[in-house]
C-alpha cells in the first residue's frame, strides 16, 4: 500500500487474470487455518480435560505450548522467508503444521498433545509469518494491494471468532479429536495449491543474513517472555518472584539482542529497519491493538458462559456478528476506503469505534440482553476492526525493501502475538483480582470483573489512537514502474 519507489522498482510483476487472486485465496486459507487452531482448541478444552485428566492447571499447556512456540519463532520465521525463500518458508510450516495436527488428534496421553501442540505452534510461524509479505510482492499496485491487504486482514483478524463457532460445532457434533484432523484435508490442499500457484522465489541465501547468536537470543527472548506471560504473571501474579526473575531474563536476552544486531556484520534483523516512523509506529499500534481486542474475545466469551449462560454453540453463533460486519467491511470496502482517504484516516476511525465497543461492553449487566447489550458492541468491534486492521497492515509493510518484507511481516506477527499474550494475561488477571476484591453476590462480582478489564482494554485502544493521530503518516504514492518478470506461473 502506498510503496515507495524502491519497493516497486525492484519487486517483480504479478500476472494478469485469476492466478494472483487463487494464490491469495491459497494463503488466506493457510493463514486462516492458523488463526482458527488458536480459538477452536479454546472451546474444547474441558472435553480434552475430561478425556485425558489434565488437572486445571496443566490444562494451560495444551494452549500455552502453542502460543510459545508460535510467538517465540514468528520473527525468525519471517527473517528466514527473506533468506531461504518465502514459498519455502510457506509450505514448510504448512506440512509442520498439518502433520502435528494429526499427531494432535491422535493424541491418547497429556505429553503427546502438548509436545504435538509446541510443534503446531513451529509450523504456524513459519507459515504465518511470511504471508503479508508475499501479498505486497503479489499486488504492487496500491489499489490492488489495498483489497488484498484487506482479505488478509479479515482472516488475520476474524478468523478467532469463526474458531469459537466450528469448535463449537465439530465437538459437540463429533469429539474434540476432529478440530485437529479437519486441518488434514485443507492443508493438503492449500500445500499443493501454494506450489502449484505460487512462483518459487530464491530468496537473498543464507550467506547474505546467517546471524546464528541474534536468532538464538531473539528467540529464546521471544520464547521466555511469553512463557512469562501466560504463565507464572497469569497464575502467580506480575510481582511473584518467579515472574519478575523471568522477566529480568527477557529483558536481558534482549539487551544482547539489540547489542548483537547492532555490531553483526549480517543482522537477523538490521536495526536500521526501526528508523521507519510508519512501521515502528504500525507495531506499536499492533500490540496495544492486540492487546485490547484478543483479551476482550476471550473475557466477552466467558461473559457469555459464566454470567449469561450460553454453550459453546451459541458463543460462536453470537460472535457471528463481528466476523460478518468485519469481512464486509474488509473485502469489500476497505479498499475504497484507503484509497479515498489514505491509509492513516481509517486507521483513526476504525480504533475510535473499538474503543466506544469496549466502552459500551462496561455496561452490559448481569441479566444481559444479546440484542441490546451485546451486539451492538460486537458490531462496533467488527465495524472498528474492518476499517483499521486492512490500514494497519498496509501501513505496516509501506516503507519497507523487497529484501525485508519477509522480515517487516514476521515483525508486525510477532507484536500482534505477543500483544494478544500480554493483554490476556494482564485483563484476566485485573479481572479475576477484581472479582475477588468484589463484596456482591457471585455472578454480579464476576460481572463487575469483566466490566473493570473491558475498560482497561478501552485504555489501552486508546493508546493505540494517540499513536496512530501523533506518529503515522500517510507515504505518498510514487509512480508505478513497468515490472520485468512474472511473480506466478500456472504451474511450479
Amino acid at each position: 500500500m502506498y510503496a515507495t519507489t524502491d519497493t516497486l522498482a525492484t519487486a517483480p510483476a504479478a500476472q494478469g487474470g485469476r492466478s494472483r487472486w487463487l494464490a491469495l485465496y491459497t494463503l488466506c486459507a493457510g493463514m486462516l487455518m492458523i488463526v482458527l487452531d488458536v480459538t477452536v482448541v479454546n472451546v474444547a478444552l474441558p472435553a480434552i480435560q475430561d478425556d485425558l485428566g489434565f488437572t486445571s492447571s496443566s490444562l494451560a499447556w495444551v494452549v500455552n505450548a502453542y502460543l510459545i512456540a508460535f510467538g517465540g519463532l514468528l520473527l525468525l520465521a519471517g527473517r528466514l522467508g527473506d533468506l531461504l525463500g518465502r514459498r519455502n518458508v510457506f509450505t514448510a510450516g504448512l506440512v509442520v503444521f498439518t502433520a502435528a495436527s494429526v499427531l494432535c488428534g491422535l493424541a491418547r496421553s497429556q505429553e503427546v498433545l502438548v509436545i504435538a501442540r509446541f510443534i503446531q505452534g513451529v509450523g504456524g510461524a513459519l507459515t504465518s509469518a511470511v504471508i503479508l509479505g508475499m501479498i505486497v510482492t503479489l499486488f504492487p499496485e496500491p489499489r490492488e494491494q489495498a483489497k488484498a491487504i484487506g482479505m488478509y486482514a479479515f482472516v488475520a483478524s476474524a478468523g478467532g471468532s469463526i474458531g469459537l463457532l466450528a469448535g463449537g460445532v465439530l465437538t459437540q457434533a463429533i469429539s474434540w479429536h476432529w478440530i485437529f484432523f479437519v486441518n488434514l484435508p485443507i492443508g493438503v490442499l492449500t500445500t499443493v495449491l501454494g506450489v502449484k500457484l505460487i512462483e518459487k522465489d530464491k530468496g537473498l541465501g543464507l550467506g547474505r543474513g546467517t546471524d546464528v547468536p541474534g536468532a538464538v537470543l531473539i528467540t529464546a527472548a521471544l520464547m521466555v517472555g511469553v512463557f512469562t506471560i501466560v504463565k507464572p504473571a497469569a497464575e502467580l501474579g506480575w510481582t511473584a518472584p518467579r515472574t519478575l526473575v523471568l522477566a529480568a531474563v527477557t529483558l536481558v536476552l534482549l539487551a544482547g539482542f539489540v547489542v548483537r544486531e547492532a555490531t553483526a556484520d549480517n543482522p537477523l534483523v538490521p536495526l536500521r529497519i526501526f528508523r521507519s516512523r510508519t512501521l515502528t509506529g504500525a507495531n506499536l499500534i499492533q500490540a496495544l491493538s492486540s492487546s485490547g481486542m484478543f483479551g476482550i474475545f476471550f473475557l466477552g466469551s466467558l461473559y457469555l458462559q459464566r454470567v449469561l449462560g450460553y454453550d459453546a454453540l451459541e458463543i460462536g453463533l453470537a460472535f457471528l456478528p463481528t466476523t460478518l460486519v468485519m469481512g464486509l467491511l474488509s473485502v469489500k470496502y476497505s479498499e475504497k476506503l484507503v484509497m479515498r482517504f489514505g491509509p492513516r484516516r481509517p486507521l483513526i476511525a476504525g480504533l475510535s469505534l473499538i474503543v466506544v465497543g469496549l466502552v459500551l461492553f462496561t455496561q452490559a449487566p448481569v441479566g444481559g440482553n444479546y440484542f441490546v447489550h451485546v451486539l451492538p458492541v460486537l458490531a462496533l468491534l467488527g465495524l472498528g476492526g474492518g476499517i483499521c486492521f486492512p490500514a494497519l497492515m498496509g501501513l505496516s509493510m509501506s516503507d519497507v525493501k523487497p529484501e525485508d518484507a519477509g522480515l517487516a511481516s514476521g515483525l508486525i506477527g510477532t507484536m500482534g502475538e505477543v500483544g494478544a499474550a500480554l493483554g490476556l494475561a494482564i485483563l484476566a488477571t485485573l479481572s479475576a483480582t477484581r472479582t475477588a476484591a468484589s463484596p456482591k453476590p457471585a455472578l454480579e462480582a464476576l460481572t463487575d470483573g469483566y466490566h473493570f478489564s473491558f475498560a482497561i482494554a478501552a485504555l489501552i485502544v486508546t493508546a493505540s489512537v494517540a499513536i496512530a493521530i501523533t506518529v503515522m503518516r500517510t507515504p505518498k504514492p510514487q509512480p508505478e514502474p513497468q515490472a520485468e518478470e512474472p511473480l506466478l506461473c500456472e504451474a511450479a
